[in-house]
């Protein structure tokens, strides 16, 4: 058999990487919400994961096809599908009230429960039952930060788009979000019922920096998408060696310099498309060297790209990845140019 043929049939296997889309939530106290996901989960077992899911035709709307370029892009669908997941796994709803667009929707606890099983069972459409209780999803507040599509050389591929969403700064104590919400450090929400309790486990709000520290120490497993976007908000939003409850205008300005963190880059990280890739396993400690500079299969051939200057390590266990770390790729290279001539 040929190389190309080889080739031609390998590019022929690959299975198409389902639409998905998960959301950063940053809280009133600029800390990100993560979902505990049980050990039968079909996917991320046991992994601290963003709220979010895979598209649903349905509820979203209708999804490019596989050969289409702009199954790839931000659009609309996906960020009705990202906020409705959302809805679903955490019980938080991304709406604007439609009479009064700057102020979120507010719910009962009993409308809030009722709404996440009629939309997980389909006996309603998302967008129809946010309307009737007088809001509108709110598309506009979610801000791109990269796509993610999974390697070829896992079986369940996801293309899935990331965002940002900014709940409103806390002014006082007694703000309406603030207190509606659980913004302290170890506050634990409700956990997720509209899937059975399959799926995940406990949700909370918590420094980036904190979750980073956590899966260093092996107390949580973080995959590398979620470790890596962590470990770039990271410098900007609550660190965890300052009180949990910044002024206003500190809280504003941490979000004003990710917002602008967001917009660099070439291209700018609202953009960027990142398929992990194996470079090679590093001398020192065995550990996997992951580039992201590549979009994948789908896109070869386009201008997309990821992140050229950076990669991360990892160790790949039965439980799931650890000893998770970025770094800069010119010092990784450089630093296993020198182990191999110790050698």
């Amino acid at each position: 058999m040929s190389s190309q043929t080889k080739t031609s049939k390998e590019k022929k296997q690959h299975s198409t990487p389902k639409p998905s889309a998960s959301i950063l939530l940053i809280s009133p106290t600029n800390q990100i919400l993560l979902l505990h996901r049980v050990r039968t989960s079909s996917s991320f077992p046991s992994a601290h994961v963003f709220p979010g899911g895979n598209l649903s035709p349905e509820q979203d709307g209708k999804v490019p096809g596989p050969t289409d370029p702009t199954r790839h892009e931000d659009s609309e669908v996906y960020r009705i599908g990202a906020i409705r997941e959302c809805f679903e796994e955490s019980g938080l709803l991304l709406a604007k009230k439609k009479r009064s667009p700057y102020d979120i929707l507010q719910l009962s606890d009993e409308d809030r429960e009722r709404g996440r099983h009629a939309i997980h069972e389909n006996a309603v459409g998302f967008r129809q039952w946010v309307d009737q209780k007088g809001g509108s999803p709110d598309i506009d507040g979610l801000i791109p930060f990269t796509r993610w599509i999974t390697p070829t050389n896992v079986p369940k591929r996801f293309t899935t788009q990331m965002y940002m969403y900014f709940l409103p700064v806390a002014q006082t104590e007694s703000s309406s979000v603030a207190a509606s919400l659980p913004v302290q450090s170890e506050a634990v929400i409700p956990t997720p019922t509209s899937d059975g309790g399959i799926e995940h486990t406990a949700a909370r709000f918590l420094p980036p920096s904190k979750w980073l520290s956590m899966a260093r120490a092996g107390e949580i497993i973080l995959f590398p998408p979620q470790f890596f976007l962590l470990h770039l908000l990271s410098p900007f939003l609550s660190p965890e060696n300052i009180p949990t409850v910044l002024e206003p205008g500190e809280l504003s300005r941490q979000r004003e310099a990710v917002i602008e963190f967001v917009k660099s880059g070439d291209p700018p990280w609202g953009e960027k498309c990142v398929s992990p890739t194996g470079l090679f396993w590093k001398d020192t400690d065995g550990r996997a060297v992951l580039g992201l500079d590549k979009p994948g299969p789908e896109l070869e051939g386009t201008n997309r790209r990821g992140d050229t200057e950076r990669v991360v390590l990892v160790e790949f266990t039965k439980e799931g990845p650890r000893k998770v770390e970025v770094a800069w790729k010119k010092d990784v290279f450089r630093e296993e140019r020198k182990a191999k001539e110790k050698i």
